[in-house]
């Protein structure tokens, strides 16, 4: 149905409306002269030749005339018309005859014998008798006199009415005709108004297209997209004004990427030169750690707490390093195939955190990938982390095989815990950088790095993350790898 109230339906109907309005206004315009021409030509003819034959053939009638008289009469005026189409009937008084015996002359109205008593005037009406149309004429017979029984116009009236019948097939179907041609005239005109207005969309709808093309092409990331601006209409301004919107938003995008670019140069350059102080700083507060507990107790304090935050110092560095090399481009996947499940036990092992989190992983080789061990250590590190210190145990760690939306074998690595799950509004952002939650969450122990690093990872792998919370309460990390055995190693820089 949409397609129905495109523009191109829109202009096709408005342009056959519009042909159609004309074609029907031409169409009766003309039918309605040329019926009328047709037909007063025809009865001034009819009128004019009854005229005449009335003058010629009036002085042979004897007055007051009998009905034979009237009948001789009436069969000469019928005479005049050489098809013998004419009807001709002539009354006098309470006398009448016809040019056709025992004719009942059914055409002549009491209207039109009444328009012949009260005038000398020749007068006629059309009478429709159902299948067909005739012309009725009726006249006075007239006698030229100069006394004052003459009328206005000089003549003076006999008694005698002379009344003509005269069938019009020939003029119906001439009307006919013209009917038959405006109908035919106006399927034309109907298909030249939609073939005028197919071409007209055309005209209108390639200029559109172009634009919804580029519009889509600029949204998909390639701002040098432009258009072709031809002639100097609406739609050449229209195309002229995205083009200028393009260079804009190009050069906004630019400048914005740039000082993007800058900020992560920025930080990289700071970690990698805060790394040597650290260390040393590093290397300094292990040795105080030591020797704090034959210090006095507040500068054993002072110590530990100036160790603890540099141990947090370095770490936020190392984590912006790492996501300084994701934005580069500069992370490199080295991949190795492994036991999944041997690879998870061991990043519990290296942590402590055997005894505090519950496993539910597949049997040993039951479950083996192509990934990044030390990547995929940092992964389910950053998710377990994250639960024992944000939500609550017993936290749960599974590992199973899934499928994608395809045929794909997906490993599926899920971290769960029984806290108190995240607020909604948090749950978009939960992938952030530096992104926390003051309401669901405490001060967190680590730089507010470690779950985009671990997204990041998992994308790496051409994987998928997300987070929710299970109904049953708590929060679930969903890690999902595809499973590449089959395929040849891909490492190098992402």
């Amino acid at each position: 149905m949409p397609q129905l109230r495109g523009l191109r339906v829109r202009l096709v109907v408005a342009f056959a409306l519009v042909a159609a309005v004309t074609a029907a206004s031409t169409g009766a315009l003309t039918f309605r002269e040329a019926r009328t021409g047709v037909l007063q030509q025809s009865q001034d003819t009819v009128i004019r030749l009854l005229r005449t034959q009335v003058d010629r053939l009036a002085p042979t009638l004897f007055f007051p005339p009998v009905e034979p008289e009237l009948e001789r009469f009436a069969v000469a005026v019928a005479d005049t018309e050489p098809a013998g189409a004419w009807r001709v009937l002539v009354a006098y008084g309470d006398l009448s005859a016809t040019s056709v015996p025992d004719d009942p002359f059914g055409e002549l109205t009491p209207a039109l014998r009444k328009a012949v008593d009260a005038s000398s005037a020749t007068v006629f009406q059309r009478v429709d008798s159902g299948d067909h149309t005739s012309l009725v004429v009726g006249m006075s017979v007239l006698f030229a006199v100069s006394d004052a029984a003459a009328d206005a116009e000089g003549a003076t009236r006999t008694g005698v009415q002379v009344f003509l019948t005269v069938p019009q097939t020939t003029e119906r179907a001439y009307v006919d005709a013209l009917v038959v041609a405006a109908e035919r005239a106006t399927v034309p005109a109907l298909a030249l108004a939609v073939l005028l207005a197919l071409l007209a969309a055309r005209g209108v709808l390639r200029p559109v297209r172009a634009l919804r093309s580029a519009t889509r092409s600029i949204a998909e990331g390639r701002l040098d997209t432009r258009l072709a601006v031809d002639g100097s209409d609406e739609l050449a301004d229209l195309s002229h004004t995205f083009n200028e919107t393009a260079a804009a938003l190009e050069e906004s995008v630019a400048e914005l990427r740039g000082l993007e670019a800058r900020a992560r140069r920025f930080a990289a350059d700071v970690s990698h030169e805060l790394r040597t102080p650290l260390a040393a700083m590093s290397a300094v507060t292990d040795v105080l750690d030591e020797d704090a507990a034959g210090l006095d107790p507040d500068t054993a304090t002072a110590v530990r707490l100036i160790s603890e935050e540099t141990v947090k110092l370095a770490r936020l560095v190392d984590d912006l390093m790492e996501i300084s090399r994701f934005d580069a481009g500069a992370a490199v996947l080295h991949l190795d195939e492994i036991d999944l499940a041997e690879s998870l036990r061991r990043t519990l092992a290296a942590r402590g955190w055997t005894d505090l989190v519950d496993t539910d992983l597949p049997p040993p080789d039951a479950l083996r990938a192509r990934v990044d061990p030390r990547r995929l250590d940092v992964v389910v590190a950053n998710l377990t982390g994250n639960a024992l210190r944000h939500g609550a145990r017993p936290v749960l760690l599974r590992l199973y095989e899934g499928a994608g939306p395809g045929v794909e074998r997906r490993a599926v690595i899920e971290v769960s815990d029984s806290g108190p799950g995240i607020p909604d509004h948090v749950l978009p952002h939960v992938f952030e950088r530096f992104y926390k939650s003051d309401v669901a969450r405490t001060r967190t122990e680590g730089s507010g790095l470690g779950l985009a690093i671990a997204a990041e990872n998992v994308r790496v792998h051409g994987g998928a993350v997300r987070a929710a919370n299970r109904p049953e309460g708590g929060a679930v990390f969903t890690v999902e790898i595809p499973l590449r055995g089959d395929e040849p190693p891909q490492e190098g820089p992402c």
